[in-house]
């Protein structure tokens, strides 16, 4: 369920204005405005969810299924990713109307977590999947992934991305993997590949439009599970990234609106150039890496 989390989360992000000045006291009028707007918003995403995805499957008892082992965990980054953008963006909105930063940034993190828990809720009650303790684990970590850094720093200086490609893969088991782009690219694992981009110029002398960054994917997979996908004649396998990446954050602009179109950019790994490892080919040098 994390490809709808991910749709939410970009639509409640390019709902908030960006870059809010401080003021002495909260806007309330602001603040009503994104409370009623991001509640409808959210009741009504919740409700076609359930509706739509959970209407073939059967009602049980609450159960936990573990899925921890599946598709290398590459689901568990979307996860992580889904919530800290989550809190960033709210925390954000309160921001816009004048909530504190301190106090912003922790109700951030905590609806980061709380607005992804009614899917493992909906999940634990479903006789097709089971609520998933990685899943809660990965929504907590990228909450506080994001608390920790405001904590710190005051800012987020390493920002989760995501980049993807199409593959082959998704022609084998097309329900599955995605029969169509979007869904290929929010489905099928082995194109997807999640990174942390460091902000290297906050740390060290660097250029402010570039940055370093790691990445985590994995491969040959049309099976959630190692065995299954062996008995098919895959052989899955993790690969792991070094590479440069641009931050479109340093354009300057005034414009509050393309402020935040270069912040959802921002949410994307730009291909760039990069090394690859992996048990499969080694280390590889990509002109392009995705």
């Amino acid at each position: 369920m994390i490809k709808y989390a991910y749709a939410i989360s970009m639509l409640l992000l390019l709902s908030v204005p960006c870059c809010a000045q401080q003021a002495d006291s909260v806007n309330t009028r602001r603040l009503r405005t994104i409370v009623i707007g991001t509640s409808a918003a959210y009741g009504a995403t919740m409700i076609g969810l359930n509706a739509l995805w959970y209407s073939n499957s059967n009602r049980q008892s609450f159960r936990f299924f573990n899925d921890n082992p599946e598709w290398k965990q590459i689901d568990k980054f979307g996860h992580f990713y889904s919530a800290f953008y989550f809190s960033y963006s709210m925390s954000r909105a309160l921001q816009w109307s004048h909530v504190p930063a301190s106090k912003a940034d922790l109700i951030g993190a905590l609806t980061g977590f709380g607005v992804l828990l009614p899917v493992e809720i909906f999940d634990g009650f479903s006789d097709t999947y089971g609520a998933s303790t990685g899943d809660l684990i990965a929504n907590a970590a990228g909450a506080a992934f994001y608390l920790a850094q405001t904590r710190l720093w005051k800012e987020p200086r390493i920002i989760p991305k995501f980049s993807a490609r199409l593959t082959d893969y998704a022609a084998l088991r097309p329900n599955l993997l995605g029969d169509n782009l979007p869904s290929r690219i929010l489905k099928d694992y082995n194109g997807q590949t999640y990174w942390l981009s460091v902000d290297m110029d906050k740390f060290i002398r660097f250029p402010r439009w570039l940055n370093l960054a790691v990445g985590y994917g994995a491969n040959d997979m049309i099976y959630a599970r190692d065995d299954e996908n062996r008995a098919a004649g895959f052989n899955p396998y993790r690969q792991y990234y070094l590479a440069l990446d641009f931050d479109p954050s340093a354009i300057r602009t005034r414009s509050k609106v393309v402020k935040t179109l270069l912040f959802a950019l921002g949410m994307i790994k730009i291909p760039a150039p990069g090394l690859e490892y992996s048990s499969r080919h080694g280390l590889r040098f990509h002109a392009l890496a995705f």
